[in-house]
This record gives structure tokens, sequence and C-alpha cells, in this order.
């Protein structure tokens, strides 16, 4: 792995990004897509998102569409769109991963008021949170499955029960990941969150400690329900200019809504809602060599908010902190914190890497080369 390491000539991101891929110059698919996005035309984006909506207005008596909400600050911004610009009645869902931080919880309540929509949320219980974040790292090397397969099935069972056919989503995978541009857009389907996230079915997931039975609130409708109810998912992402800072500044300045301390990057806003993000990208960052800080540096890159060299300072101070949120998973999943590492270390293994040293060392070559970009 050390000796094949590519990064993007323009944002840093390292080729142990889940499949990345580079055009002639070096670039990455997202520095693609934030190109692609300065030469479309969104006023014909709007125009055909709102004759969407209007074609779906009326379809149930009671709701418009379902929108999928955690009171980040992408479902905030969905919410307001909705029903501040395009008039219309959602019923907002969540699937509440149980790890909700003070500032989440207060986000997703001030979310529900602020502009005022009938919720419904589903918990999986403590001890099956438990064990799902146990089972998690031994499958996909992190610690929230449960959270990329509720996100994924709860909204679904909702819509299928409730008969609501639209589904809106937030911003669109072209904005961060090499599986889709603004040209090859990632189509919404029943697996969506199963193949970007999750990774496993239920069926697939269980385990002697954690029965199939336990799993029911992350069990997707079945095709044949999909087609029965005509249920189908947009990214509201695809039909608008998205910026991650104006939308913050937006929700923030004008509504209220709150920024915290998030372990594992300098931003305030990503995955604020929950107690669990520092774990979920020290994973990464043991199993690709980077973490959220280089994720959202690269945005940053693209967006011309800094420098590769001012990034990677960031990226030194951020990614390779071990999260003081650490110790209360291992109480949760009883892995000890070797036990951990060497999970961990399978998962590198996996990947193509050598050691935790050899990883290390890419980090800081990553660095190295990044900066040399730079003069």
């Amino acid at each position: 792995l050390f000796t094949s390491l590519q990064y993007c000539t323009r944002c840093g991101m390292p080729s142990t990004e889940p499949e990345a891929t580079f055009d002639e110059m070096g670039v990455c698919v997202s520095c693609q897509s934030s190109e692609q996005k300065m030469h479309i035309d969104w006023e014909q984006k709007d125009r055909d998102l709102r004759k969407i909506l209007d074609a779906y207005k009326g379809k149930n008596p009671n709701y418009d569409c379902i929108v999928p909400i955690s009171g980040g600050k992408d479902s905030a911004f969905q919410l307001y769109m909705l029903t501040h610009v395009y008039d219309v009645k959602p019923l907002a869902v969540t699937f509440s991963h149980n790890w909700f931080s003070e500032t989440g919880a207060r986000n997703l309540q001030w979310c529900l008021e602020t502009f005022d929509v009938d919720h419904l949320m589903f918990t999986p219980k403590r001890s099956t949170v438990n064990r799902t974040a146990r089972r998690s790292l031994e499958m996909i090397g992190d610690s929230c499955w449960h959270c990329h397969a509720g996100v994924g099935s709860f909204p679904l069972q909702v819509a299928v029960n409730y008969d609501i056919k639209l589904l809106v989503f937030g911003e669109s995978a072209a904005e961060a990941s090499p599986t889709a541009s603004y040209e090859n857009v990632l189509p919404y389907d029943r697996d969506y969150f199963t193949k970007v996230s999750a990774k496993f079915y239920p069926e697939e997931f269980a385990c002697d400690y954690l029965p199939v039975s336990d799993l029911a609130g992350f069990v997707l409708p079945s095709q044949e329900e999909m087609d029965e109810h005509e249920v189908v998912g947009i990214h509201i992402g695809n039909f608008i200019f998205w910026d991650h800072e104006k939308q913050t500044e937006f929700l923030r300045d004008r509504f209220g809504w709150q920024e915290d301390h998030v372990e594992g990057t300098y931003k305030c806003y990503k995955s604020v809602e929950c107690r669990m993000p520092g774990v979920h990208d020290f994973t990464k960052f043991l199993k690709l060599g980077y973490g959220r800080s280089t994720d959202h540096v690269a945005q940053d890159v693209r967006a011309g908010l800094m420098t590769l060299e001012e990034g990677n300072e960031l990226i030194r101070d951020y990614d390779p902190l071990e999260p003081g949120i650490l110790d209360y998973y291992l109480e949760i999943t009883g892995y000890s914190k070797e036990e951990f590492y060497a999970i961990m270390d399978r998962h590198r293994e996996a990947k193509g890497a050598i050691s935790r040293e050899d990883m290390q060392a890419a980090l800081d070559d990553a660095r190295r080369r990044s900066d040399t970009a730079t003069k």
C-alpha cells in the first residue's frame, strides 16, 4: 500500500479512499464534481425539482413526502427548503442511533419546532445498540453499522406502512464520494444505504449474540412492497447548489441551530448530533490512513477556503488522535483496547497495509507530497 499511494493533485485525498479514481491529471472524482457544479444550470434544476414535488403533492392525503432527519445541519436545511421554499408538507422521520449528544438532542427538537413538522422516531434498545456496535467493528471496521443500516431501513418502513411515495434526502453523493459525480448521479433505490455504507443486510450481520430477531428495525421492505407502494427517493442536493459552510451559517445565524466540538475534526458541525463520530472516524484513520479532518480539508481546498499546506497542519493535529469517546465504546462493547487495535489491524491488513507503523509513514508521506504541491 505504501509504495502505491496516490494523492489528488488538487485536494490531497489519498487513493486509499474506497473506490477512488483519478483522471489523467491526477484529479479525484470529488474535485471533478466540484468543477461540474460550476457549469450546471441550477435554475433549470430548481424547475425540475418543483415538478417532482408538485407531482407528489396530494398523492397521500396527509403528507407530500418523507424527510429523514437527524437534527444535523443537512437535514435541518432540507426541512427549511421544503417548508419555506417549496411549500410541501413533509413527515419527518428519525432513526435514532441512541447516541445523541446534548447539542444534537437540542438541535433535533429545535428542528421540529422551528419548521413545525410532524415527526416519527424509531430508537433501538440500548442492549441492541451495544451489541451491534461490537459486531460492527468485526464486520465493517467501524462502530456504526446500526446507524448506516437504520437510516436506510426506517424511512422505507414508514413509506410503505404510511403509503407515502416520495422520500427526500439531503446532499448528493457527488459532494464527497468517488461513487458518483454530478454528471454521473448515483440513483436512489432500496439498497442505496447498504451499498454505500452498511455493506451487510441484517440477515448477514446477525450472529450468536445478536440474533436477527433483534434487528427488525433494520430490515428493509421487500422490493415487491417498494413497487406496490411506488416508493421513490431523491437527493435534494442534486437539484440545488450545495454549500456546507453557507448552509450551516444560514441555519445558525438566522434560526439558532447550534454547533459544538466534534472529535476528529476542526469543524464544529458535521455529526455534531452524535457522541460517536470520534470512534467512527478514528477507525477510518486506522484502516485507510486518513480521517474526518482529511475529508474536511479536501472539501475546504476545493471550495477555496484554505490551501493544502494550511490543511495539512490541521490533519496533523486531528486525524491521528485517539478519541476520548473510545473508552465509552470499549465499555459498551466489552472489548479491551488491545482487542480493538487487533481487530483494526486485521481490517487494515485486508486493505493491503502491513503495520500501523507503515500506515503512519504513509500518512506522513501524503502530507509531504501535498506540501510540495502547494509550493
